[in-house]
């Protein structure tokens, strides 16, 4: 093996280290990616929520999110998932091992609201945090993010 062979093998190596690591989570399909990315106000008898995870921190590990009702989805790092329901309260939680989160949001009829959800550094092991969005800020990540499949909607 020459100089050469070596040093590309040395570049490649913590990449591709890289992909393996990241979290896998179910993705939706590219359609219904593209139609949660326009934005479609919901209905006068309904709500929408994106919840999103955007950044790098803990890339390799997904965050646990549940929504009160019975929707669970694992969003990964640039990941998100859209919601629509009738207007009211929602509560949300994260978990990241025995860690977790939470935060209610009302959610208004014919309106949209964003929320993050991201990894916090703790003493002993990482935590997760929620926390609502303006709506550019909200939908400034989806875009550069893909669509999760949530269970039990």
């Amino acid at each position: 093996m020459n100089h050469n062979q070596i040093l590309r093998i040395g570049r490649t190596l913590p990449l591709l280290m890289l992909a393996a690591a990241c979290a896998n989570v179910p993705l939706a399909d590219s359609q219904q990616d593209a139609e949660a990315k326009r934005f479609v106000q919901p209905g006068q008898d309904s709500g929408a929520l994106y919840v999103y995870r955007s950044g790098l921190m803990g890339v390799a590990r997904p965050i646990d999110v549940s929504i009160a009702g019975g929707v669970n989805a694992e969003l990964a790092s640039n990941t998100y998932l859209r919601l629509e329901g009738p207007p009211g309260p929602v509560d949300l939680s994260c978990r990241i091992g025995d860690q977790q989160g939470g935060q209610q949001v009302t959610i208004d009829a014919g309106r949209t609201r964003y929320v993050e959800v991201s990894m916090k550094v703790g003493m002993l092991m990482p935590g997760c945090e929620i926390r609502e969005v303006s709506p550019d800020q909200g939908q400034a990540a989806v875009r550069g993010s893909r669509r999760v499949n949530s269970r039990g909607q």
